[in-house]
Formats: structure tokens, sequence, C-alpha cells
């Protein structure tokens, strides 16, 4: 029985059974978030064994990688809602959401081959950015084995969507979760040159993440071929045949959610590349520090995914108040969690550093002073990160995102990056002012989405 179904068989405790289906579709998607994030934590690890220097070139070549990459995830992130929301007009859609699919698939293969040809200029462009040239030619060479990574991978957002939707997302758990024990087999014979593989240092680290995406949406692609729930619906059958009405539709949706997405993590990128100004141990301790941020953010991001399943069903059902319960209950368990993250950041930084680097030796006693200090303002802002993530995935299950992507604009890039610029240079503060702007950005774009939240029926946001 689905978790739409258990929420429909007891409506004497409608709270109490929202939060029960709640649970039960956003933990495989919270554990599938970690398992993605736990790929790129694990390349960071890998990367801060090979040195200093090469865990900050690493992570100037995956902020570098993950600007466009972050876009183009937006544009597949339109399947969730899309697909929700036709299976609560008409519960036994097939040909609607095939066809939603297969465009999502088109979409993943059209964005990235432009995507491809602006990386390959990845050290030109870290150039121009000012970054240190000896960095920059280190970054350039592993994003240059990093960026095919990016079509298998949203291949597998695409497909995760549906099976989301469709409110079965654990294959998706177990299929993330393979990747992760792979990639870090991959990275251990391709970085370190075992078992008889060459040591390719950073290089070999994109060729490991290349490798498991693609297994990711083969994995993927298998389940919902074979498996039975989702046989039926023959995503790939006629794969050729366009739908031009249905690919604008996903554009239309799509793109403010890219933008959002774009304007939200490439502030988090522009950070990196201003830590980069500062010097190499800023860029280093930002890296560990933000990992440490994006492994806890990946819990209300995973409420905010289901949030929008579980909105956008009842949106499309025209249960009014099954949104109000759905939204409120994803927010409530998301800010919840923030909060006791927050506290473990800010009382536990060494144990957590450690993690990721020797406190003990000298030449990185630098570096595990930055991020210490990183991590409390980190852990400053997981209330409100949380916060935003969630109260995004609300809206985004009302087919609401153009106005949310103008908030993310003003928040993050007309608050938050210049309040971080005017503290951390003219202001003196360095590393820690551009904490503090980030922070007030998250902050700012919580508060707006909250408020719109709280007007969707004044602003016409209903089900119907």
């Amino acid at each position: 029985m689905s978790a739409i179904d258990a929420g429909a068989a007891a409506p004497e405790t409608p709270w109490r059974d929202e939060m029960r289906a709640m649970l039960q579709l956003s933990w495989p998607m919270v554990l599938t978030n970690l398992g993605q994030t736990a790929m790129t934590a694990t390349d960071v690890l890998m990367m801060g064994r090979l040195g200093p220097d090469a865990l900050a070139a690493g992570s100037l070549g995956a902020n570098l990688y993950f600007m466009p990459l972050i876009f183009a995830l937006g544009l597949m992130t339109a399947a969730s809602p899309m697909i929700a929301t036709e299976l609560g007009r008409k519960r036994h859609s097939v040909r609607d959401v095939r066809r939603t699919v297969r465009q999502g698939l088109w979409l993943a293969i059209m964005v990235s081959i432009p995507i491809w040809f602006l990386l390959w200029q990845a050290e030109a462009i870290l150039n121009a950015m000012g970054q240190e040239p000896r960095l920059a030619a280190m970054a350039g060479t592993y994003v240059r084995t990093l960026m095919w990574a990016s079509m298998p991978f949203y291949g597998y957002l695409v497909l995760r969507s549906f099976i989301s939707a469709l409110e079965r997302p654990r294959w998706a758990l177990i299929i993330v979760f393979s990747a992760v024990a792979f990639n870090v087999l991959a990275n251990w014979c391709l970085m370190y040159g075992n078992l008889g593989f060459p040591a390719l240092g950073l290089p070999g680290s994109g060729i490991a993440t290349t490798l498991s995406s693609a297994l990711m949406f083969a994995g993927m692609a298998a389940v919902v071929v074979f498996e039975r729930r989702f046989r039926r619906y023959r995503l790939f059958g006629r794969f050729w045949r366009a739908d031009w009405p249905r690919l604008k539709s996903f554009l239309r949706l799509g793109m403010p959610i890219a933008a959002l997405l774009l304007f939200e993590v490439s502030i988090f990128n522009a950070a990196s590349f201003l830590m980069g100004l500062i010097n190499a141990a800023s860029i280093a301790a930002y890296a560990i520090a933000i990992q440490l941020a994006s492994l806890s953010f990946m819990i209300p991001l995973g409420l905010g995914q289901a949030a929008t399943v579980r909105v956008g069903r009842a949106y499309g059902a025209g249960d009014g108040p099954g949104v109000t319960r759905a939204g409120w209950t994803a927010y409530a368990m998301g800010v919840g969690f923030m909060a006791a993250a927050a506290a473990v950041m800010i009382l536990f930084p060494y144990t957590l550093i450690s993690a990721f680097i020797d406190l003990d030796a000298p030449e990185n006693a630098e570096v595990v002073r930055l991020a210490a200090t990183f991590l409390a303002f980190a852990g400053l802002f997981q209330i409100v990160d949380g916060a935003q993530a969630v109260a995004g995935g609300m809206l985004r299950g009302l087919h609401d995102t153009t106005v949310p992507m103008v908030y993310a604009l003003i928040g993050y890039w007309g608050v938050g990056l210049p309040l971080g610029v005017a503290l951390a240079f003219p202001g003196g503060l360095e590393g820690n002012g551009i904490w503090i702007g980030l922070s007030a950005g998250l902050a700012v774009v919580a508060a707006l989405l909250l408020g719109r939240w709280l007007r969707r029926e004044r602003l016409g946001l209903t089900a119907t």
C-alpha cells in the first residue's frame, strides 16, 4: 500500500497520518541525497590525503563544475511536480507520465552538450577569475574528466523523479549507495594507483565520478524497464517521438526552478572563489565546512522533495486541507532536524574536521583553525537553510516557481553576496565575513518563501 493510500485509511487522524506518509516517502529520498553527497564527500576526503593544494584545486574544480550542473539539475527537477500533479488528477495515468519522463530525458541530452563545451575551458575560466595559475591548472585537468558525469546524472534524476512521484523511492536508495561504494573503490584505484591502476591524482577522481554516474543511470534504467510496478509505463518506448508542447511546459516550470537553484548554489561557489582570493588555506577550510553543511542539508532537501510530491498530489486532487497538512508537516520536520544539526556543528567542530584532515599535522594547522571557525558560522545558518529548502519544495508542489526564483535572486545576490564581500575585504573579516553574508542571504530567502506560503490562498495558489 502506498503512502498516499495509508494516509487515506484513517481520516480521523489526518496530521498523524500525514507525518507517517511523509516519513515513508522522505526517508529513502533523504538517504538517497545523503548517498549522492557522500560521493562528493568521498572525493573531498580522498583529495585531502593528496595534500592541501590538491584539496584546494579539487574544490575550485568541483565548484566550477557544479555551477552549470545545478542549473540543468533544476530543469530536471520539474519532472517531479509535473508527474505528481498528473497522478493526483488521474491516479492511474500512464501516457501523460510517460511523455513527461521522455521529454525530461530529451532535455538531459540537450543541456549536457553546451555544458561540456563550457567546462572544457575550466582552466581558462579559473584564471580569468583571478585564481592561482597553479591551482587553476590542477583544477582544469580534474574538470575535464569530471564533466562527462553530467548527462548520465541528469538521466538518473529524471528517472528518480518518476519513481518518487509514484511514492516508490527505495530503488533510488539502493542504486545510489551501490554507486557510492563503487566510487570509493574507483577513487582508491585511480587516484592513488592501487590494484595495478595508474596513480592519476585529481583526474582519477573525475573518472571515478563519471563511471559512478553512468552506473546510477544504468541501474535506474534497468529498474524502470524490469520492475513490475514500473514496467507498464514503457518509459523508453518510442523514445524518438517528440512532444513539443510538453517540452515547452517542462521548460516553463523548470527554468525558474533552475534559476533558483543556480542563484542558491552559485553563491556558495562564489564564496569558494572569494576564499581563493584570500589564500589556499581558506579554500581548503571552506571545502571542509561546506561539505559538512551539505551533508546535513540533505535531510531538509529530501523533505522538500517529499513535500513537492505530497503537496503536488493533493494539489492535483483538489484537496486544499491536504496541501496544508503536507506542507506544514515537512516544514516542521526539516527545521527541527536542522536545529539539532546546528548544535552538533557548534559543539563538536574538531571531531567533524578530523574526518577530512589530520588535526596533528603541522602543515594543516591553519586549515584546521579556519575550518573550526567556519563550522561555527555554518551551524548558525543551518535552521534558515533548512527552512528555505523545505519551503521551496512546498511551493513547487503548487507549481509556484517564478516568484521564488525572484526571491532567491534578491536574497542571495542582492543581500548575501554584497554583504559578504563588504565584510570580507573592506571590512577586514576575510572568510568570516563571507560566511556572515551567506547566512544573511539564506535568512532573507527563507523569510520570503515562508511568507508566500502563508499567503498562498490569497495569491490564488490553491488546489484545483
